[in-house]
């Protein structure tokens, strides 16, 4: 089992969830702080894995053993020269911009290999390494560790499924559907007609949650869906004034789409090998502990890697 885990989250869910602190040197660290608490959780044999409607597919997460972890190392990507407005680092609080390269370091000194992230999103590198290695001999299923609703379109079956670990929510394909209304490969449509305040664009007027999962369902995607509502295979409610809009709009809505469509050509460099989780490294970890004021934590590791593999 392959766990690829997004960083910039869990910095995030650290910055506004974990205790502030201030270093020796004068820096706030109090996310990287508790990103080194909240990952060395996961590297240790846990609880089951999730709760909710999904949980069948397994009774525990049980020792992670191959582990990758992804940050945007810049909040902007690619995306932003194809839409003006998509999300940038305004409005990020500077003792947390201020985290994210201490954050990949704390992450390296782990053990953990570390994709960062500058023309692509951390959530294409998740999504690359799904693609890729979630048919890999050995390889059962790859857990994203992420509540980040764009990953969605990611999850195949059960081989390949998504793991909310503040709430303890595991996601397969079923869920999805549950969810959303919609199948897996549907969801960048799903999004680009709903839109998607995070990531900054505004979807179609008129369409809504509800409408988007009725008529995808129907037709899976936006370029198949018919101008003329008269030809829909539905009945539902206003179609007249959806078709209107999406025709309206539809050049548009191919954009959104675009921007929500996860990469899957992300250049990672790592073989499955490489994301063995073999311990922390002792001399790196150390030194960063002391840099943040925190050489306590160096108590709860009790696997380091042998010198040589460092």
């Amino acid at each position: 089992m392959i766990h690829v885990v997004d960083g910039t989250y869990e910095l995030f869910r650290a910055y506004f969830g974990a205790p502030k602190a201030i270093a020796p040197g004068g820096t706030e660290v109090g996310a990287t702080r508790g990103l080194l608490r909240s990952l060395y959780f996961l590297l240790r044999p846990s609880t089951p894995l999730g709760t909710g409607p999904s949980t069948s597919l397994g009774t525990g997460q049980g020792q992670v053993t191959h582990v990758g972890c992804a940050f945007d190392h810049v909040i902007e990507s690619f995306r932003n020269d194809l839409y003006a407005g998509y999300k940038t680092s305004a409005g990020v609080p500077d003792d947390l911009l201020s985290q994210f390269s201490l954050a990949e370091r704390a992450t390296h000194a782990l053990g953990i290999v570390v994709w960062s992230m500058v023309e692509f999103e951390a959530d294409d590198a998740l999504a690359t390494a799904a693609s890729r290695w979630s048919s890999a001999p050995g390889v059962d299923r790859v857990v994203i560790c992420t509540p980040d609703k764009d990953v969605a379109q990611c999850i195949r079956d059960s081989e390949v499924v998504a793991f909310d670990r503040l709430r303890r929510r595991l996601l397969d394909e079923d869920g999805v559907i549950a969810k959303f209304g919609v199948r897996p490969p549907s969801i960048p449509d799903w999004l680009a007609l709903v839109g998607d305040s995070a990531d900054g664009y505004p979807g179609v007027p008129r369409w809504g949650a509800k409408s988007a999962a009725a008529v995808l369902a129907e037709y899976g995607h936006i370029d198949a869906i018919p101008d003329d509502p008269g030809q829909w295979r539905l009945g539902i409610r206003g179609a007249d004034a959806l078709a209107q809009s999406l025709r309206d709009h539809r050049d548009e809505a191919r954009l959104y789409r675009h921007l929500a469509t996860l990469r899957t050509d992300v250049p990672l460099a790592e073989t499955i090998d490489d994301l063995r989780w073999l311990g922390a490294r002792r001399d790196e970890l150390t030194e960063l502990c002391r840099e943040i004021g925190d050489e306590a934590f160096l108590e709860r590791i009790t696997t380091w890697r042998e010198p040589a593999l460092s």
